[in-house]
């Protein structure tokens, strides 16, 4: 089978990727093989391509936002059948023992498994996934338009939970790329004002059209501070920025997993009670809630659609925020 996989950690300037033929996976007990026709293309992907996150072994397979459908069961599955249309996103499996787990809290599990880094993801055309870590995706979407539900939007669901903004109250979105555009949509459905921060005219343009109540850039002051924020960029002075148009008593939840260094801050930007805190993974809950929501509330996607060898060249244009929405392979 054709996958895009990763030999060596390099800049993507220098095209990591390499298209090869590899044999098809076999699911084992639990696991489920999936055919897959779509992949969202993630900043994380960015992340594990450039080796800004350590990476267990390599070769390696990226791709987390997938679709496609159950072509195959192994021993001891049941909730599925061969056919059936499904998803499946970042994290691959929890060990559901650690205090952690135990908690409900497996985001934080000592000893997790993501999909695209510690096992082949989906820039291939079948992959094997945990069965109850993988969701059926709602008749409402299509292939391409469901792909970045699969994280961009569980991630965003989260960090929109975290950021503890109620109906009624103004959320700021610093960056506005995947993630944002999903999470614009549950805002404004919630009544929230949403204002938008990004350098990119083409993201202000999809902000005004998804509902945005201003649109400018991290360092410009909007209208009225905000009573609760979440940075997308993988920028540390962008939360500093965020702090400083942060209302009293107001939340900003940072959705990156990996960052450059947060600068040094005056103690006037966390004080009046702030709260600034991470964002760290998802859990199955995480993604039940959320694909419920998208399609009670039929969130639209904005995709550019690339062939599967275009990988590459796709990285690049994340890279360098050109892509408006999210970026999806089509296997």
């Amino acid at each position: 089978m054709k996958a895009m996989q990763l030999k060596e950690v390099k800049a993507v300037d220098e095209d990591p990727l390499e298209l090869v033929e590899i044999s098809e996976p076999d699911p084992g007990p639990g696991e489920v093989k999936i055919k897959v026709r779509t992949c969202g293309v993630c900043h994380t992907d960015l992340h594990t391509v450039e080796g800004d996150l350590d990476l267990p072994s390599l070769p390696l397979v990226p791709g987390h936002e997938v679709v496609g459908t159950v072509e195959k069961l192994g021993p001891e599955t049941g909730r599925f059948e061969e056919g059936d249309r499904v998803g499946g996103p970042w994290l691959y499996s929890s060990c559901g023992k650690c205090k952690f787990c135990k908690r409900g809290m497996e985001n934080l599990c000592e000893d997790p498994k993501f999909t695209g880094l510690h096992v082949d993801g989906g820039y291939e055309e079948f992959m094997i996934a945990k069965e109850d870590f993988v969701y059926p995706i709602p008749e409402n979407f299509t292939d391409e338009n469901a792909a970045p539900l699969l994280c961009a939007g569980v991630i965003g669901y989260r960090s929109f939970r975290l950021s503890d903004v109620k109906p009624g109250e103004r959320l700021g979105l610093f960056g506005f790329g995947a993630s944002a555009h999903i999470v614009i949509q549950i805002a404004t459905a919630l009544g929230c004002e949403v204002y938008v921060f990004t350098r990119s005219e083409e993201h202000r343009q999809l902000a005004r059209e998804l509902g945005s109540a201003w649109e400018g850039s991290a360092k410009d002051d909007p209208p009225e501070k905000i009573d609760s924020g979440i940075t997308f960029a993988p920028a540390g002075w962008v939360a500093k920025e965020a702090l400083r148009v942060l209302e009293k008593g107001g939340t900003l939840a940072i959705n990156a997993i990996h960052m450059t260094p947060i600068p040094e801050l005056d103690y006037e930007l966390l004080y009046y009670e702030k709260n600034m805190r991470s964002v760290a993974n998802v859990t199955r809950r995480d993604a039940r809630e959320f694909l419920k929501i998208a399609e009670g509330i039929e969130i639209e996607t904005e995709v550019e659609v690339f062939p599967l060898e275009d990988a590459n060249r796709v990285l690049k244009l994340l890279k360098n925020s050109g892509i408006n929405g999210a970026g999806v392979l089509k296997v």
